[in-house]
Protein backbone atom coordinates (compact mmCIF):
# COMPACT_ATOMS: atom_id res chain seq x y z
CA UNK A 1 0.00 0.00 0.00
CA UNK A 2 1.28 2.86 -0.94
CA UNK A 3 1.06 6.39 0.80
CA UNK A 4 -0.53 7.94 -2.27
CA UNK A 5 -3.21 5.97 -1.65
CA UNK A 6 -3.85 7.24 1.47
CA UNK A 7 -3.74 10.43 0.62
CA UNK A 8 -6.28 10.17 -2.44
CA UNK A 9 -9.29 10.09 -1.77
CA UNK A 10 -12.28 8.90 -3.49
CA UNK A 11 -12.77 11.54 -6.16
CA UNK A 12 -9.17 11.05 -7.40
CA UNK A 13 -7.88 14.21 -6.96
CA UNK A 14 -4.80 13.66 -4.70
CA UNK A 15 -3.30 15.56 -1.70
CA UNK A 16 0.03 15.89 -1.87
CA UNK A 17 1.74 15.62 1.96
CA UNK A 18 4.56 17.81 0.73
CA UNK A 19 2.47 21.22 -0.37
CA UNK A 20 0.86 20.54 3.00
CA UNK A 21 3.95 20.37 5.11
CA UNK A 22 5.63 23.49 2.57
CA UNK A 23 2.44 25.52 3.40
CA UNK A 24 2.74 24.91 6.94
CA UNK A 25 6.23 25.17 6.82
CA UNK A 26 6.01 29.00 4.94
CA UNK A 27 2.84 29.77 7.30
CA UNK A 28 4.81 29.36 10.10
CA UNK A 29 8.04 31.11 8.53
CA UNK A 30 5.63 33.98 8.31
CA UNK A 31 3.97 34.14 11.89
CA UNK A 32 7.58 34.26 13.27
CA UNK A 33 8.78 37.16 10.55
CA UNK A 34 4.97 38.67 11.26
CA UNK A 35 5.85 38.35 14.99
CA UNK A 36 9.32 39.88 14.64
CA UNK A 37 8.71 42.48 12.09
CA UNK A 38 5.07 43.44 13.14
CA UNK A 39 3.49 41.90 16.02
CA UNK A 40 6.51 42.86 18.11
CA UNK A 41 6.43 46.70 16.78
CA UNK A 42 2.70 47.18 17.23
CA UNK A 43 2.62 45.39 20.60
CA UNK A 44 5.12 48.30 21.97
CA UNK A 45 3.19 51.17 20.16
CA UNK A 46 -0.31 49.65 21.94
CA UNK A 47 1.75 49.18 25.29
CA UNK A 48 3.08 52.88 24.73
CA UNK A 49 -0.29 54.00 24.05
CA UNK A 50 -1.65 52.10 26.98
CA UNK A 51 1.06 53.83 29.65
CA UNK A 52 -0.12 57.06 28.10
CA UNK A 53 -3.60 56.73 28.60
CA UNK A 54 -2.79 55.48 31.75
CA UNK A 55 -0.78 58.62 32.67
CA UNK A 56 -3.28 61.18 31.42
CA UNK A 57 -5.71 59.46 33.42
CA UNK A 58 -3.73 59.66 36.17
CA UNK A 59 -2.95 63.29 35.42
CA UNK A 60 -6.18 63.95 35.14
CA UNK A 61 -7.32 62.91 38.35
CA UNK A 62 -4.41 64.61 39.72
CA UNK A 63 -5.56 67.84 38.40
CA UNK A 64 -9.19 67.33 39.39
CA UNK A 65 -8.06 66.46 42.96
CA UNK A 66 -5.93 69.62 42.72
CA UNK A 67 -8.49 72.08 41.30
CA UNK A 68 -10.54 70.51 44.26
CA UNK A 69 -8.07 71.29 47.20
CA UNK A 70 -7.64 74.62 45.44
CA UNK A 71 -11.90 75.34 45.11
CA UNK A 72 -12.32 74.35 48.94
CA UNK A 73 -9.07 76.60 49.31
CA UNK A 74 -10.73 79.33 47.74
CA UNK A 75 -14.08 79.00 49.34
CA UNK A 76 -12.41 79.06 52.88
CA UNK A 77 -11.36 82.06 51.74
CA UNK A 78 -14.13 83.93 51.04
CA UNK A 79 -15.57 82.47 53.97
CA UNK A 80 -13.00 84.31 56.16
CA UNK A 81 -13.09 87.57 54.33
CA UNK A 82 -16.43 87.69 54.90
CA UNK A 83 -16.15 87.36 58.19
CA UNK A 84 -13.47 89.62 58.81
CA UNK A 85 -15.86 91.53 56.71
CA UNK A 86 -18.54 91.51 58.96
CA UNK A 87 -16.06 91.91 62.23
CA UNK A 88 -14.83 95.19 60.56
CA UNK A 89 -18.44 96.41 60.11
CA UNK A 90 -19.69 95.67 63.64
CA UNK A 91 -16.54 97.31 64.79
CA UNK A 92 -16.93 100.51 62.50
CA UNK A 93 -20.54 100.53 64.25
CA UNK A 94 -19.34 99.76 68.15
CA UNK A 95 -16.72 102.86 67.31
CA UNK A 96 -19.41 104.86 65.58
CA UNK A 97 -22.14 104.55 68.55
CA UNK A 98 -18.75 105.18 71.41
CA UNK A 99 -17.93 108.31 69.34
CA UNK A 100 -21.77 109.48 69.02
CA UNK A 101 -22.02 109.02 72.61
CA UNK A 102 -18.87 110.81 73.41
CA UNK A 103 -19.78 113.94 71.10
CA UNK A 104 -23.01 113.85 72.68
CA UNK A 105 -21.55 113.34 76.18
CA UNK A 106 -19.19 116.76 75.44
CA UNK A 107 -22.25 118.65 73.92
CA UNK A 108 -23.99 117.99 76.97
CA UNK A 109 -21.52 119.22 79.32
CA UNK A 110 -20.17 122.08 76.64
CA UNK A 111 -24.14 123.55 76.82
CA UNK A 112 -24.00 122.80 80.66
CA UNK A 113 -21.09 124.68 81.43
CA UNK A 114 -22.19 127.54 79.34
CA UNK A 115 -25.15 127.73 81.10
CA UNK A 116 -23.44 127.96 83.95
CA UNK A 117 -21.77 130.36 82.79
CA UNK A 118 -24.20 132.41 81.41
CA UNK A 119 -26.49 132.16 85.11
CA UNK A 120 -23.06 133.13 86.87
CA UNK A 121 -22.40 136.19 84.42
CA UNK A 122 -26.73 137.23 84.68
CA UNK A 123 -26.24 137.37 88.11
CA UNK A 124 -23.54 139.05 88.01
CA UNK A 125 -24.96 141.66 85.95
CA UNK A 126 -28.11 141.56 88.22
CA UNK A 127 -26.20 142.68 91.21
CA UNK A 128 -24.21 145.32 89.21
CA UNK A 129 -27.31 146.74 88.30
CA UNK A 130 -28.93 146.26 91.83
CA UNK A 131 -25.58 148.28 93.46
CA UNK A 132 -25.82 151.09 90.51
CA UNK A 133 -29.72 151.79 91.35
CA UNK A 134 -29.00 151.69 95.20
CA UNK A 135 -25.93 154.01 94.68
CA UNK A 136 -28.22 156.15 92.41
CA UNK A 137 -31.03 156.27 95.33
CA UNK A 138 -28.59 157.12 98.08
CA UNK A 139 -26.93 159.77 95.49
CA UNK A 140 -30.52 160.91 95.23
CA UNK A 141 -31.94 161.07 98.55
CA UNK A 142 -28.10 162.40 99.62
CA UNK A 143 -29.03 165.49 96.55
CA UNK A 144 -32.42 165.60 98.05
CA UNK A 145 -31.45 166.11 101.85
CA UNK A 146 -28.91 168.27 100.82
CA UNK A 147 -31.32 170.34 99.18
CA UNK A 148 -33.73 170.42 102.16
CA UNK A 149 -31.28 171.19 104.66
CA UNK A 150 -29.95 174.19 102.31
CA UNK A 151 -33.54 176.26 102.46
CA UNK A 152 -36.13 176.28 104.08
CA UNK A 153 -38.66 174.47 102.17
CA UNK A 154 -42.36 175.75 102.01
CA UNK A 155 -44.20 172.92 100.53
CA UNK A 156 -44.44 173.76 97.03
CA UNK A 157 -40.84 173.88 97.01
CA UNK A 158 -41.07 170.78 98.40
CA UNK A 159 -43.10 169.16 96.19
CA UNK A 160 -40.76 171.12 93.17
CA UNK A 161 -38.01 169.23 94.97
CA UNK A 162 -39.42 165.88 95.13
CA UNK A 163 -40.25 166.37 91.06
CA UNK A 164 -36.84 167.47 89.98
CA UNK A 165 -35.36 164.11 92.18
CA UNK A 166 -37.88 162.14 90.61
CA UNK A 167 -36.78 163.31 87.50
CA UNK A 168 -33.00 163.27 87.61
CA UNK A 169 -34.50 159.25 88.72
CA UNK A 170 -35.70 158.77 85.25
CA UNK A 171 -32.85 160.75 83.71
CA UNK A 172 -30.38 158.29 84.90
CA UNK A 173 -32.52 155.33 84.28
Amino acid sequence: MSFDYLILGAGGAGLNIWDIIATLFFFLLLMALLKKVAWGPLMGIMTQREELIASEIQAAENSRGESQRLLEEQRDLLKEARTEALAIVENAKKQGEASREDIITTARSEAARLKESAIREIDTEKERAIAAVRQEVVSLSVLAASKVLEKEVSEEDNRALIEATIAKAGEVN
